[in-house]
């Protein structure tokens, strides 16, 4: 079943509940207080009748009195306090017969229904004690058929029904009009889905109308996920660009010394050892380019981080003994106390610095220092080289993948253009923050802002 027709039918179903209960309350209402209207009117010709007896009157005068507050299809009769019938009027008999005259000390009504003339028809009494004629014990009784109800009450019943099936009528109108306004939008998703399906592009919803609700909102977030998976797209294939490019070069080289090998045979000692030498370098390079690929690759995804208590001070302390001992660098380590403690992956954590002081020995001559810091919300690590630093408008963009400041440098220094985005990103994992601060030839301060445990 479409969501169109589920929408028409159940507003138009809840609209059928709520009218009839409407349509319960306003008959029980109607009935209720046109009944009390009939039962006020008759209290009052009953004490007026009463008013109008006199001591001592007698019984043709009362018959008479009686006789002309007769209405149509009624009877009025006096009953005494055993229960029978003093005096009598009527102009319907069968009605007359079928109610039994009660005596009563208190004023009383009630409402029957009867059949009549194989009819079935409302009868009012009301019951009035006689208290003011000495010589007249009992109570009054009139009973009359409730015409008038019965007429009003089938004219509401039928104004009613109409109403209702108009009311019908117009939801299933309303619900078809309003279901199309609503499902225009998700329509046009599923189409442009469908579009999408169908040639493999990308496609926006077209949005007609700012109706600021929330089938505009949905189409919102349908355009802003297209938006990012043509980005994610875009991205996929300069990657692939990229990497392509970056390998085109050392597979140039081992080809070239490849042929050069082939041609020239193994003869010349001098040139096969150059040849070889080149061919291992190349290789080696192509090895450490696909192992940072792979690495990129599976930090793009949100990985399970094995997080640990890291002691900072000594996680760097270890670092530059290393680095000192193996490139013979200065490299100093400031901090104020010790330990500084996060919760970290101990191996991630330790291949940021590494990214971030290889760097700076490639873009640096000078002494490198480490600035560890804490304060109330996050441990910082700050990296500080004296080397060439980064244009400002390059700063942008450093965190790009395969983008390198000074290209010619890097293809010296063996750079991919690829740390600083794998830097970036497993500090993104463990929520902290990465700043870097430069000027061209004074070098560059990169911060590393960590949450504090």
């Amino acid at each position: 079943m479409r969501i169109t027709l589920k929408i028409n039918l159940l507003t138009t179903a809840w609209m059928l509940l709520i009218l009839i209960l409407i349509n319960i309350i306003v008959f029980i209402l109607f009935m209720k207080t046109t009944v009390n209207m009939e039962e006020d009117a008759a209290y009052q010709k009953a004490k007026d009748i009463i008013a109008n007896l006199h001591d001592n009157a007698a019984p043709d005068q009362i018959q008479r009195e009686l006789t002309n507050n007769l209405t149509v299809h009624s009877y009025i009769r006096i009953v005494q306090p055993d229960g029978k019938t003093l005096y009598e009027v009527t102009n319907e008999k069968g009605l007359s017969k079928k109610i039994k005259g009660k005596f009563v000390s208190t004023q009383e009504a009630e409402r029957r229904a009867l059949v009549l003339e194989k009819k079935e028809k409302q009868v009012l009494i009301v019951r009035v004690p006689v208290k003011d004629v000495p010589d007249l014990k009992g109570s009054l009784e009139i009973g009359e058929e409730l015409e008038g109800l019965e007429t009003r009450k089938d004219i509401l019943l039928w104004i009613l029904g109409i109403s209702t099936l108009l009311a019908v009528i117009l939801s299933l109108l309303s619900g078809r009009w309003l279901s199309n306004i609503i499902m225009r939008p998700i329509s046009n998703m599923i189409n442009t889905m469908e579009d999408i399906e169908k040639s493999g592009v990308p496609k926006k919803i077209t949005i007609h109308n700012e109706t600021k609700d929330e089938l505009q909102t949905l189409a919102n977030t349908f355009n802003r996920m297209i938006d990012r998976l043509e980005e994610n797209f875009e991205k996929q294939a300069q990657f692939v660009s990229d990497a392509s490019h970056e390998l085109k070069t050392p597979l140039t080289v081992i080809k070239s010394y490849a042929n050069l090998l082939r041609r020239h045979g193994l003869d010349d000692k001098e040139m096969v050892e150059e040849a070889i030498q080149a061919i291992h370098s190349e290789a080696t390079r192509i090895q450490k380019m696909t192992e940072t690929f792979l690495e990129v690759a599976s930090l793009e995804k949100d990985i399970e981080l094995e997080m640990n208590v890291v002691n900072l001070v000594s996680l760097c302390q270890s670092i530059l003994k290393q680095l000192k001992q193996v490139y013979k660098r200065e490299m100093i380590l400031h901090f104020e106390q010790s330990p500084i403690l996060i919760t970290a992956d101990e191996l991630k954590m330790k291949q940021v610095i590494i990214i971030l002081l290889d760097n700076a020995m490639k873009y640096s001559n000078d002494k490198i220092e480490v600035f560890l810091e804490k304060n109330d919300q996050n441990a910082i690590i700050r990296v500080k080289d004296y080397g060439i630093g980064i244009p400002q408008e390059e700063l942008e963009n450093i965190f790009e993948r395969f983008y390198r400041v000074d290209k010619a440098r890097s293809r010296e220094t063996g750079g991919s253009g690829l740390g600083l985005h794998i830097a970036q990103r497993i500090i993104k994992l463990h929520k902290g923050e990465i700043n870097i601060q430069s000027k061209e030839g004074s070098g560059t301060e990169v911060e590393l802002l960590l949450p504090a445990r």
